[in-house]
């Protein structure tokens, strides 16, 4: 599986950003694919994660409310729609994708959670105050 993100930049406290991720070679009918962000000397953390099949999705306590995943009828391009930004919200973000998803996709967003199997190399996010 490939992914490709795209969308991020740069904008001011409470301003909004929407990330995509274009995916490719899916060999499964479902995944579970998440978005996680990283600050450098910070742990990765998981933000949204969306299955692909049923289109569920899960959030970190940090963006419900603001943060929103989605995917389109073709299931390859997902998205996440960000308001309300806040200058904690700067850092990489990342797509990933798996597909365990009997272990349920919300796991993935879970502190300690496995990593995911399949990711794409990140794009910027800044959030200036």
């Amino acid at each position: 599986v490939q992914l490709v993100e795209s969308g991020g930049g740069s904008v001011q406290a409470g301003g909004s950003l929407r990330l995509s991720c274009a995916a490719s070679g899916y060999h499964y009918p479902s995944y579970c694919v998440g978005w996680f962000r990283q600050v450098p000397g910070k742990e990765r953390e998981g933000v949204a994660v969306i299955h692909t099949g049923s289109g569920l999705t899960a959030y970190v306590d940090s963006v419900k409310g603001r943060f929103t995943m989605s995917r389109d009828n073709t299931k390859t391009t997902l998205y996440l729609q960000m308001n309300s930004l806040k200058p904690e919200d700067t850092a990489m973000y990342f797509c990933a994708a798996d597909s365990r998803t009997g272990m349920g996709c919300s796991t993935f967003v879970k502190s300690g959670s496995p990593p995911m199997t399949y990711w794409g190399q990140g794009t910027q996010v800044t959030v200036s105050s």
